[in-house]
């Protein structure tokens, strides 16, 4: 558990092919069912500072205590998930805490040095759907995401670790936009 955060929620890995990533999961590792969106909602993206408006499709499971988020960009916008793509890695980008106390988090994490890599709102958009990640530094794969999950958010990440707990198998892929 990080003393700062609070135990972490969610591994985030960047892909180049979330339907062979997400087979990979399912069929291997025997992680699901995972939900998925196409084109996930963003709301004031912001990376390194600049407006930027990336696409891409999110698949979510659950794994015990921790979320499994599959991540892969469509376009060449900035972010930093093609950022980490493009400099040809592939794999475990980020680690997330969640929080109901977002601005506490973000006042700390100022204070303590991180630098901010990308913000935005997330899912509907709503005022309490906010995250931020912050650099990695020397380490690939370890940005830190701090995620808002209050609200509908809140909702959607419970419910996908509420599946997880008695899933036998079948529906392994499931509309993410279809769980509220």
């Amino acid at each position: 558990m990080s003393r700062y955060f609070g135990p972490l929620r969610q591994l985030g890995f960047v892909v180049n092919d979330i339907d062979s990533a997400l087979k990979h999961w399912i069929d291997v590792v025997g992680v699901g069912p995972f939900f998925f969106v196409e084109d996930q909602p963003l709301n004031d993206f912001v990376f390194r500072g600049k407006s930027s408006a990336p696409r891409f499709s999110v698949a979510l499971a659950h794994s015990g205590g921790a979320q499994i988020e599959l991540i892969q960009q469509h376009n060449d916008e900035p972010s930093a998930f093609r950022e980490f793509a493009d400099r040809g890695l592939e794999g475990l980008q980020h680690v997330a805490y969640w929080t109901t106390d977002f601005d506490r988090h973000m006042e700390e994490s100022k204070n303590r040095g991180l630098v901010e890599l990308q913000s935005g709102r997330s899912g509907s958009g709503a005022p309490d759907e906010r995250f931020v990640y912050y650099e990695d530094g020397p380490y690939p794969g370890t940005v830190i995401e701090i995620s808002e999950v209050s609200g509908r958010k809140g909702d959607l990440f419970r419910a996908v670790e509420a599946a997880s707990k008695e899933w036998d198998g079948s529906n392994p892929i499931r509309d993410m936009r279809k769980v509220l």
